[in-house]
């Protein structure tokens, strides 16, 4: 068969010629179900000495934030904290390191934040973001805020960790579709 004609066969036809003629059946992967929201920004710096997690904390819960998304983070320390994975207890690493990268999801609920650094060889090393990570010059932030929506940490059956569940932030209920707008008052 022409191998110009057979894609477009297959198209028109549809899975049940394909699977017929041998073809191995495909299956469309199940999508997760995802809350949206409005994007609010905020960029910040750190300054050395700095702890990077006791002061994301302390932002996050000056801001209410309820569910926020680390967007960036380049600085260095001079100390780094991590709970490595599979261990139970901090590791912490002395020098100058470079920060090439901070994500994770950030909540007054509960953070959940991973760190990797390198040091002057480029060695690069990651975990969880312990307090006692200490900013060497600096730590140039750029956080999300997701206004419409709540990160919980909930106890998951499958391993007993704290895990995220993402929730329609709690608020007054929307006005009904069909309620006109009411204009807003000058003062």
């Amino acid at each position: 068969m022409n191998r110009l004609f057979l894609p477009l066969l297959l198209l028109l036809a549809g899975p049940a010629w394909a699977q017929a003629q041998g073809s191995p059946r495909q299956t469309a992967p199940v999508v997760p179900i995802a809350q949206h929201s409005a994007l609010k920004t905020y960029a910040l710096r750190l300054r050395p000495g700095d702890d990077l997690r006791q002061q994301l904390t302390a932002f996050v819960q000056a801001h209410h934030m309820l569910a926020g998304t680390m967007i960036t983070c380049v600085g260095s320390l001079t100390v780094a904290t991590l709970r490595l994975a599979n261990q139970e207890g901090p590791s912490v690493y002395k020098g100058h390191f470079e920060i090439v990268s901070l994500v994770g999801t950030l909540s007054t609920n509960g953070s959940h934040l991973h760190l990797s650094v390198s040091d002057s060889t480029g060695r690069t090393i990651g975990g969880h973001l312990l307090d006692g990570c200490r900013v060497y010059t600096t730590a140039e932030i750029v956080l999300g805020e997701l206004p419409q929506l709540e990160f919980r940490r909930e106890t998951d059956a499958t391993f007993g960790y704290q895990e995220l569940v993402v929730r329609p932030a709690p608020g007054p209920a929307p006005a009904a579709a069909d309620e006109p707008a009411k204009p807003r008052q000058r003062k």
